[in-house]
């Protein structure tokens, strides 16, 4: 027995006997007491007033609470929630809460927790215990509850009623007298599964009644307190207090903070899961928490691997089927066969062949058991507790263990999923496609499209990854999922999809589809500018492509490769290839794919500097386009249109090109063209002189891609507001802001914007005098580069000389410098040549050198930028030219 808690508002007048056991109210004695109405009397006939004999006083159990386990822990949140329904109020009805969850969720500790804080407040003379085995074989009764709580209240067994409601009166009737003495009791009645269990509990005023449930018992009329799994710290940290509690001396967990992590998670975050493993963990002081994890991840299932002997998971959950009905057990398992974190309602019609009203019930009777979670936001989806899916799951396997005709009924449940996901996917497809083709009705629209695959994504990926699929299921779900992936920028997604589709091709022998297999995952290569990788692909879906003869495909694997070709910089043989594309196209009067190469060749023409043409290609697309009414092309086109006329110094009507590129791309809600557009937007206001608005731009470039997760588009937005921070000589910021392009380029392994960031980081330091570090930095991007990347060794050369000239080491400045115009004039990239020249000269002048060389070197400066249309950059190398002349 516990000390006795002094209650929050006791009566102050009288002389009490306070020692336990020798009490002399109502428990122990009713000498003088009448019960009014009161259906207790010793023969069990109802009189409307009794005047109840005395007895002899009987030892009362005024505290039964057991002592809280030291690594409790993470529950402060929910404590407090159920102490505030708990506080004392006069005249109250009685306060009835009730804590629900699944089993391991830890409810009766917490409920234990509640019981020792309301007891240190002073709201309750002392708490009652009653464990009502609700999901065991045999559940108590609510008269063998009542008469255990009789007991705890001090009455003697040959007085307790035989009938229910005889003790159920009896009961309140004790506790409304202990009411009258000011006392207040807290009853905590634990794993109770059903509301006919608990209602012959609750007194009528002031006491409390807190339960605890796997299910949410709706007809009780509680206050309901629902109990998730721990937060990741307070599970590690669970972890790290049990292991103490075993040995203080145990450091596992703060030695191994990964692994630990990894291992609270694997438990699903569930105080039991948790409390098992670390009991494993303490049988054997000498395991890595490393090992326990391999051990969990390897072992097929984890509930084989949380069992310490005496606590058993997969026992608990097996105990939770028993309590269902053969429908909701057959839901359950089939449940089990779903490959992804969560389903929706028509995939569990699908799955079970029901009608969807007809199966929300069942899915809502689960939810009630604790069993399945329903969505609060979407409320037709529906997910399971991670080690809950693992039991599902292998019910399974155990069901298709059973038998021919249990397997055959799994397998018709899989392929009626897996059909569901492939149909829907495949209708949301047609919404992705450029205007003009059959849409399908199961969609409304694109966004309503877009909505489906957003929600059905990791589904979807999870349906590609079974086992279950047949080959042909794996390659449809592969090309229907292409569109999509790649228009939400889940580029490694993309990747693995497309292998999985390819090899399925190739193992289930589908010579069909295998070119377009290698043509996907070509793209989804470059995408991630794998650039050799993707020319190898493209090139082998073009060989078969011609195999069969079909010149539409031979044309789009061309623009591919073509495509491919000028991320390559092997720029004929790109506009070879787009050409050829430009060719088939025509000849089989397709105008979608006659526009999309005149815009490819837009591009390939810009990139040779033959700008006139490339303007006029991207003209004739755009008008093609506009024919088909294609938003997002039309959308495509001009963003191209626009970095033609930039390059062509036509900035105002680049500008608005790019504007109504952004409108278009609004229209259509790809946000991945947007932040490309936002970023073009910028160079183009930075190339008018509009700063701020540049750096406007380009951080909602920056927002964007945040929002899509997109690592290369974050990589590219913080590299272009690092370059105009440093143009309005925030060269701090452009700092920060190139640090962070480099961090994600070297995450994404895309070694051409590394070194690109390397570059912008040399010369932000330069910015800041910072000479030594940009030297280090322009040194480390010369080891980067390919030793037949010309221009960008070049470039490299170029800041070198700048970071030497700041460091006064003048001689290898001016052979830098050198080096870089020389590079960079047999590029012919005459920008880049005339910025050579100016270093050149300006490196000159710092160490004293021949006027008549420092003139050259600014004439030369000015042709080069008179070469490439620069003219304002031209006339300011030429007046220092004529300066030096005078």
């Amino acid at each position: 027995m516990g000390a006795k808690k002094k209650a929050g508002k006791r009566k102050s007048g009288g002389t009490k006997d306070k020692r336990l056991g020798q009490r002399q109210w109502a428990g122990s004695s009713f000498a003088g007491a009448s019960f009014h109405r009161s259906q207790v009397v010793g023969s069990g006939a109802q009189t409307n007033t009794i005047n109840v004999q005395g007895y002899a006083a009987v030892p009362t159990a005024w505290n039964a609470l057991p002592k809280l386990p030291q690594e409790f822990t993470g529950r402060e949140d929910e404590t407090a929630k159920i102490l505030s329904l708990l506080e004392p109020e006069d005249g109250a009805c009685a306060a009835v809460g009730s804590v629900a969850g699944l089993p391991g969720v830890g409810k009766t500790t917490l409920a234990h927790a509640v019981g020792h804080a309301a007891l240190d407040k002073g709201w309750f003379t002392g708490v009652q215990l009653v464990n009502l085995r609700g999901y065991d074989p045999n559940p108590v009764p609510p008269q063998d509850a009542l008469e255990a709580l009789l007991r705890a209240l001090g009455v003697a067994a040959d007085h307790i009623p035989p009938t229910l409601d005889e003790r159920a009166g009896l009961y309140r009737s004790q506790l409304d007298a202990l009411a009258r003495e000011g006392e207040r009791f807290l009853i905590l009645a634990d794993n109770a599964s059903s509301s006919e269990q608990i209602r012959p509990l609750l007194p009528a005023r002031h006491h409390a009644v807190l339960v605890t449930s796997r299910h949410t018992l709706p007809g009780l009329g509680a206050r309901l307190v629902n109990l998730h799994p721990l937060q990741p710290d307070a599970a590690v940290d669970l972890l790290r207090q049990r292991l103490e509690v075993a040995d203080p001396d145990d450091r596992r967990v703060e030695d191994e903070p990964a692994a630990a992590e990894e291992l609270a998670a694997l438990c699903g975050y569930l105080p039991l899961a948790l409390q098992i493993a670390a009991a494993l963990l303490a049988d054997d002081p000498y395991q890595p928490l490393s090992e326990r994890v391999r051990m969990l991840t390897d072992a097929g299932s984890r509930l084989g691997g949380l069992d310490d002997g005496e606590r058993n998971l997969r026992a608990v959950f097996d105990e939770c089927l028993t309590r269902l009905t053969h429908q909701q057990v057959e839901l359950y398992r089939l449940l089990g066969l779903h490959p992804g974190p969560d389903i929706s309602t028509p995939a569990v019609a699908a799955l079970t062949d029901k009608p969807a009203d007809q199966i929300t019930q069942l899915l809502r009777q689960l939810v009630q058991a604790r069993l399945l979670i329903q969505n609060s936001q979407a409320r037709d989806r529906w997910s399971m507790h991670d080690l809950l899916r693992v039991h599902a799951q292998e019910q399974a396997r155990i069901t298709m263990d059973g038998g021919r005709a249990s397997r055959r009924r799994l397998e018709q449940a899989r392929t009626r999923l897996a059909d569901h996901y492939i149909r829907h996917a495949e209708a949301a497809d047609t919404h992705l496609r450029s205007a003009g083709g059959p849409v399908s009705e199961l969609f409304t629209s694109r966004e309503h499209a877009l909505a489906w695959f957003d929600a059905e994504r990791e589904n979807l990926l999870a349906t590609t990854h079974t086992d279950l699929n047949t080959h042909r299921e794996t390659a449809r779900l592969g090309f229907a999922l292409s569109r999509y992936l790649d228009w939400r920028r889940r580029l490694q997604d993309l990747l693995t999809v497309h292998v999985l589709a390819l090899t399925a091709c190739q193992v289930g022998g589908d010579t069909t589809n295998q070119a377009g297999a290698w043509s996907n995952l070509g793209s989804s290569l470059g995408s991630l500018r794998r650039y050799d990788e993707a020319l190898e692909a493209h090139e082998t879906a073009l060989r078969l492509h011609q195999q069969t003869g079909d010149t539409r495909d031979q044309a789009i694997a061309w623009n591919n490769l073509g495509s491919t070709l000028g991320s390559l910089r092997r720029f004929d043989e790109s506009l070879e290839a787009h050409e050829t594309a430009l060719r088939l196209h025509q000849q089989i009067d397709n105008a979608s794919g006659q526009a999309d190469s005149w815009d490819h060749l837009g591009n390939t023409l810009r990139d040779l500097r033959r700008y006139d043409e490339s303007l006029e290609a991207h003209e004739t697309a755009l008008r093609l386009h506009q024919q088909t009414g294609d938003t997002r092309d039309q959308a495509i086109v001009w963003n191209n249109l626009a970095s033609t006329l930039g390059s062509l110094r036509r900035y105002d009507e680049s500008l608005e090109a790019h504007e109504t590129s952004l409108r278009l791309h609004q229209q259509t809600g790809d946000t991945h063209g947007q932040a490309i557009v936002w970023n073009n937007l910028g160079n183009t206001l930075a190339s008018l002189k509009r700063y701020g608005e540049s750096l406007e731009a380009h951080e909602t470039s920056l927002r964007l891609n945040q929002e899509a997760s997109d690592h290369l588009g974050k990589a590219t937005s913080w590299s272009h507001l690092g370059v105009i921070f440093a143009k309005v000589e925030r060269y701090d910021e452009a700092v920060e802001a190139h640090q962070k392009s480099l961090r994600l380029f070297r995450q994404t392994g895309y070694i051409k914007g590394e070194l690109s960031a390397l570059n912008n980081l040399g010369i932000a330091l330069a910015g800041l005098e910072r000479y030594d570090e940009a030297l280090e930095v322009h040194e480390t991007a010369l080891r980067y580069h390919e030793a037949d990347d010309t221009l960008g060794q070049g470039i490299v050369w170029n800041n070198i000389g700048t970071a030497c000239r700041g460091l006064g080491r003048h001689a290898e400045a001016i052979a830098a410098a050198e080096k870089a115009v020389a590079m960079l004039t047999q590029e012919a990239d005459w920008g880049l040549v005339g910025e050579a020249w100016r270093e050149l000269a300006t490196t000159l002048s710092a160490t004293g050198a021949a006027q008549s060389r420092i003139e050259e070197a600014w004439v030369q400066s000015a042709t080069a930028y008179s070469r490439d249309g620069d003219h304002e950059a031209a006339a300011t190398s030429r007046a220092h030219a004529e300066s030096c002349a005078t």
